[in-house]
């Protein structure tokens, strides 16, 4: 299993978990024990954790493919275009120098 499939099943499970909080507070009102301004504000606050939680998994996920890329040392975007712009004036001056003779 890959990084990426563990990562996609860990915020599937949290959507899942979301909409399983969302029941449970939706059968509390039913029952009477909790009051719709109360499962709105429990629902919201669950909502805002997970969404914090969301974030602070996403942001560790890049933090580790960036470290590992690193690790890689594999060229970025930008060297590559550097490089590029590099053989576009090498290769210019090049011709520069086949017209002169």
């Amino acid at each position: 299993m890959s990084l990426f499939d563990v990562v996609r099943k860990a915020l599937f499970a949290g959507l899942g978990a979301q909409e399983k909080v969302k029941e449970l507070v939706e059968e509390l009102v039913k029952k009477g024990e909790l009051n719709k301004s109360e499962g709105a504000k429990i629902v919201t606050a669950w909502t805002e954790k997970a969404g914090k939680r969301r974030e602070d998994l996403s942001k560790s996920f890049s933090e580790l493919m960036s470290k590992t890329l690193e690790k890689m040392n594999l060229p970025t975007r930008d060297d590559i275009e550097k490089l590029d712009k590099k053989i576009d004036g090498l290769s210019k001056k090049l011709e520069g120098m086949e017209k002169k003779d």
